[in-house]
C-alpha cells in the first residue's frame, strides 16, 4: 500500500464510531433469524407526518425547486425558523443573518468546530455527550477538555470545578440540555450561569437543542437565546429528525449571533449546497402543524418511558422519570463494563442497547435505551430481560470504569449510529 494513501491524522485519531464487534454480532443474529430490538440507536420509528410528505410530494413536482437552492437556504424556510423560535420561546431572530438551515444538526456542528477550531485551541465538552460534540473538535484539531457529569450533580456541568487556567484558554464550550444521552435537563438558573461564564472568559457557547419538544408532564425546556446576552456570544442547533420523524430526511438549523452564522455560512459555501429546496418546504410544514401534533409526540414517548421505566423497575432498577428526550439512561448491572453489558443483553436475548462509553469515558458504567419501539415490544424487552435473569442490584455493583475491557475489539465500545 502507499504512503500516499495513509489517512490524515486527524482521521486516525478518532476511535472507530462504529462498535465492531456489536455489529457482528447484529449481523450474525439477523443471519440466523433471531427477532431482532434494536434499541441502541435514536432513530424514531413512526412515519413523518402526512402533512409533510405532501408538502414534499407537491414540492418535487415544482421545477423551481429542481435547481441549486441559495447557500444560506429559502427566505421561506429561514422565516419558517424565527417563527417557530418567536413562537416557542419568544424570541426575535432576523431571517436573513441569524438563522441558517442545515443538513441535520450534525452535519452543522460538525462544520461549526472546523470554522472555528484551530489546532491546539482548547474545547470544553461534557463527558458523556452526543458524540459529535468531542469528535468533530478533534477532526479539527482542537484539544478538548472533558467536563465530567454526575447522577450526584443530576449530569449538570459544575462550572466551578473548570480550572481557571482552563477557562482562560478555552474557546468554545459545546452542550446540550435536554441531554442526549442521559436525559438530564438544566434549571433556567444554570443557562443564566453558563452565558454569565462565557461572557467573563469570552468563550463561544454552541447549545444543541435537539430534544426541545420531546418533554414530558408540562416541562418547557430552555432555549439558550431566552438568556439575556446569550446571542452576543453563543448559537444554538436544532434538527426536526426527532420531534418529527425526519431522521432521513437531514434537515436542521442554527441561529443565534450572527458573525457566528457567518463564519459557518462561509465554510460550507466552500463545501455543500445546501438543503434541496423541495425538502426546505417540506420542513416549513413541519414547523407549522398545530400544538396538537407535538402533544401526540409527547404522549406517545412519556407512555414508553413510564412503562419502560415500571418494567425495569420489577427487574431491580431505579430509574428517575427523565422529563425530556427519547432515552432512558440505564445504570449497568453488577460487576460489569457497558461494553460487556451491551453485548451480553445482545447476545442473551436480542436486544441492543448502546454502551455508555461510546459518549465519552464518563459515560462508563451505563447503557442507553431508547425508546423507538411501542409497548408491545417493550414488554417483550423485559420478558427477555427476565427470562435470561438479566437485572439490576446495588449490593453487587461494582465500579465497572476500574474493571477491565475484554478483547482489543471492544477497546471503544460503540454502536452504529449512536446519535
Amino acid at each position: 500500500m502507499s504512503l500516499n494513501w495513509i489517512p490524515a491524522d486527524r482521521i486516525q485519531k478518532l476511535p472507530p464510531y462504529v462498535f465492531a464487534r456489536l455489529d457482528e454480532l447484529k449481523a450474525k443474529a439477523r443471519e440466523q433469524g433471531l427477532d431482532l430490538i434494536d434499541l441502541g440507536m435514536g432513530n424514531p420509528d413512526g412515519a413523518t407526518p402526512q402533512p409533510v410528505v405532501e408538502a414534499a410530494i407537491a414540492a418535487l413536482q415544482n421545477s423551481k425547486n429542481h435547481g441549486y437552492p441559495p447557500f444560506e437556504g429559502t427566505a421561506s424556510f429561514r422565516r419558517a425558523i424565527t417563527d417557530w423560535y418567536h413562537r416557542r420561546y419568544a424570541v426575535k431572530l432576523d431571517p436573513d443573518s441569524e438563522a441558517l438551515p442545515l443538513l441535520g444538526s450534525k452535519e452543522g456542528l460538525g462544520h461549526l468546530a472546523i470554522a472555528y477550531i484551530n489546532p491546539g485551541d482548547v474545547v470544553l465538552v461534557p463527558s458523556p455527550a452526543y458524540p459529535a460534540h468531542f469528535r468533530a473538535p478533534v477532526i479539527a484539531g482542537g484539544e478538548v477538555y472533558s467536563l465530567n457529569l454526575s447522577p450526584e450533580n443530576d449530569w449538570l456541568i459544575d462550572l466551578s470545578k473548570i480550572p481557571e487556567a482552563v477557562a482562560q484558554k478555552a474557546k468554545i464550550l459545546y452542550f446540550n440540555y435536554p441531554s442526549n444521552p442521559t436525559g438530564a435537563t438544566a434549571p433556567r438558573e444554570f443557562f443564566t450561569e453558563i452565558v454569565a461564564f462565557a461572557r467573563k472568559y469570552e468563550i463561544l457557547l454552541v447549545h444543541d437543542l435537539c430534544y426541545a419538544e420531546l418533554a414530558f408532564d408540562g416541562y418547557q425546556p430552555t432555549s439558550l437565546l431566552e438568556i439575556p446576552g446569550a446571542k452576543e456570544i453563543g448559537v444554538e442547533f436544532h434538527t426536526l429528525s426527532k420531534t418529527y420523524n425526519m431522521a432521513g430526511w437531514r434537515v436542521g438549523f442554527v441561529v443565534g449571533n450572527r458573525h457566528i452564522i457567518q463564519g459557518l455560512r462561509t465554510l460550507k459555501t466552500n463545501l455543500d449546497y445546501g438543503i434541496f429546496a423541495a425538502l426546505q418546504t417540506a420542513a416549513e410544514t413541519a414547523l407549522q402543524l398545530p400544538d396538537v401534533y407535538l402533544q401526540e409526540v409527547q404522549q406517545r414517548y412519556q407512555q414508553r418511558r413510564d412503562f419502560l421505566i415500571k418494567g425495569l423497575a420489577e427487574l431491580g432498577w431505579d430509574i428517575p422519570k427523565t422529563k425530556a428526550t427519547m432515552y432512558l439512561w440505564v445504570p449497568c448491572p453488577k460487576d460489569t463494563t457497558s461494553t460487556n453489558f451491551a453485548l451480553d443483553v445482545l447476545q442473551q436475548t436480542g436486544v441492543v442497547v448502546t454502551p455508555g462509553n461510546a459518549f465519552g469515558a464518563a459515560g462508563e458504567g451505563y447503557v442507553r435505551i431508547s425508546l423507538i419501539a411501542e409497548c408491545d415490544r417493550l414488554q417483550e424487552v423485559l420478558n427477555r430481560f427476565k427470562q435470561a435473569g438479566i437485572g439490576y442490584s446495588k449490593e453487587v455493583r461494582g465500579r465497572a470504569a476500574d474493571l477491565p475491557v475484554q478483547g482489543a475489539e471492544v477497546r471503544v465500545g460503540l454502536a452504529k449510529g449512536s446519535g
